[in-house]
């Protein structure tokens, strides 16, 4: 990428930004944008790991129904597994994609 290019997409990507934060100050847009990138990879990290420890199952982390018996004991054990490994647990729901597709609604 030559240094003209670089330029120009950088440009572009501050002028997206202040498109997007409108009247907002730029400090305060820095710790909205930073925690909702720091919440979509907590989703994606806790979606791939409940992934493998479901793959035996062929189950998706993302499709387990919180309301149905049986997947809520999956749920309840990947539960288990990830706050001892990871430190932490998303239910489907809270899942990043879940919470994007609930706002278009």
């Amino acid at each position: 990428m030559s240094e003209e290019q670089r330029r120009q997409l950088q440009q572009q990507l501050w002028n997206i930004a202040n498109t997007l934060r409108g009247k907002m100050n730029a400090d305060e847009f820095r710790d909205y944008i930073l925690g909702f990138i720091f919440y979509k990879y907590l989703s994606e990290k806790i979606q791939r790991y409940a992934d493998s420890l479901l793959e035996q199952d062929e189950l998706k982390f993302a499709g387990l129904d919180e309301n149905d018996e049986e997947d809520a004991e999956y749920i309840a054990a990947v539960k288990d597994v990830t706050v001892k490994e990871l430190g932490y647990f998303l239910k489907p729901s809270e899942l990043f994609p879940s919470l994007k597709a609930e706002l278009k609604n």
